[in-house]
């Protein structure tokens, strides 16, 4: 195989790698955002399970759960999972991710002044214009560098879609090279995931700026 024919069929896999990083982003950040608020929820019950998700999603391995969503409805339901893997790693992927999402929201969150919320009250605002204009602009600004981290994370974490066989830059890397006995595709694939982050964290750098207030 030439290096030509090597690039063009593993650059197919980097656009699928690609699809998997923007839907993921996609579903997990607003999943997120909900996930967030049923943790603070004031019903011990509701914020008992979140808790219980989350501690679950952040505490097993992302590879272990791409299976169970894989897997699971085959082996609980006897549901086919024929053309249902891409679906599957969608939803690991946005799951596991949003329960992220979610504890850097909260942390986000909590560390606005509480005189602030009571100002807000103060002057009139109702709960969800104190949050819109007051707090959410704060927020955003302050967890920026820790979402920055998670999505450079995202990027090298779309490797584990391997798991499943589906043919995404990596798995078409490893294919190959065993193929042909040659070490050339993990380099082209480290090039790839390379230039990938490097733009997202330019991307992501353009817009922690847009946020700096104290400039």
């Amino acid at each position: 195989m030439s290096f030509s024919t090597m690039f063009s069929t593993m650059g197919v896999g980097m656009l699928r790698t690609c699809s998997i990083f923007f839907l993921t982003l996609l579903f997990s950040l607003p999943l997120g955002m909900i996930v967030m608020f049923l943790r603070r929820s004031r019903i011990k019950v509701v914020q008992g399970i979140t808790k219980v998700f989350i501690a679950i999603m952040r505490g097993t391995p992302l590879m272990l759960q791409l299976l169970v969503w894989y897997f699971g409805p085959y082996y609980l339901f006897g549901a086919s999972i024929r053309g249902y893997r891409f679906t599957a790693i969608i939803i690991g992927f946005s799951v596991n991710y949003a329960a992220y999402f979610a504890e850097i929201y909260r942390g986000g969150i909590e560390s606005i002044p509480v005189g602030q919320h009571e100002a807000a009250e103060v002057l009139g605002y109702s709960k969800s214009q104190t949050f819109l204009r007051i707090v959410l602009p704060q927020v955003v600004k302050r967890i920026m560098p820790s979402v920055t981290n998670e999505v450079i994370t995202l990027v090298k974490d779309t490797s584990l879609a391997f798991t499943l066989a589906y043919n995404e830059v990596f798995s078409l890397a490893k294919q190959i090279s065993a193929s042909q006995t040659s070490f050339m595709p993990f380099v082209i694939a480290g090039v790839f995931y390379f230039i990938a982050n490097y733009a997202v964290a330019f991307a992501m750098e353009r817009v922690e700026k847009a946020f700096n207030y104290y400039r």
